[in-house]
């Protein structure tokens, strides 16, 4: 009987051994990048009149024809609400990825970098689930007459929580850029 229970034990290990399961050598999930060929930054002034849009496009992506950037001008002293939108515009119909970024909005944050002498600050208007920032919606203040350069930087899984990151700085964030654009910016 004893040697009955040996041999049952012994076959259910060997079972438990042949299943599929987790080891060092399965791969890691892919996230799959979204290709993202048109960003736009529209800034509009509180106060009304015109907006001012800012355009990137790359129809066939990275490593093809050169990308298409469109700068506009901003006026001085005016405070203005800004939005970003994303498509990838290689697909018909142009997917909406502002729409996907918001949706992951924990593993995704807008960082924006004002050149030096560039008279431009901005807050963050939109949180993601977790109350951070995210960056689709913005509101900038626009200072004085001055010549600069806006950068506007998309990162995957940024760490939130490290230092400077919820208030805009890119220094400690981490993660991995999905999309970065500069564009020229006259404020006059």
């Amino acid at each position: 009987m004893k040697t009955l229970k040996n041999l049952l034990f012994l076959a259910f290990v060997i079972s438990l051994s042949s299943l599929p399961g987790c080891n060092d050598d399965d791969p890691e999930p892919i996230n799959e990048e979204e290709l993202i060929t048109s960003v736009l930054l529209t800034f509009t002034p509180m106060g009304g009149g015109d907006p001012a849009v800012f355009q990137f496009k790359d129809p066939d992506g990275v490593g093809g024809a050169a990308p298409v950037l469109t700068g506009d001008t901003l006026a001085a002293a005016t405070t203005y609400s800004a939005t970003l939108s994303l498509l990838n515009e290689s697909v018909d119909p142009a997917e909406d990825i502002g729409a996907e970024v918001e949706e992951e909005g924990e593993a995704h944050q807008f960082f924006f970098q004002v050149s030096a002498g560039l008279e431009l600050l901005f807050t963050y208007e939109d949180q993601d689930g977790g109350g951070n920032p995210l960056g689709l919606k913005t509101n900038w203040t626009s200072g004085a007459a001055s010549i600069g350069t806006l950068k506007v930087i998309l990162r995957h899984e940024p760490d939130k929580n490290a230092a400077g990151v919820s208030g805009g700085d890119i220094t400690n964030a981490g993660g991995e850029t999905d999309v970065e654009v500069e564009w020229p910016v006259v404020i006059q």
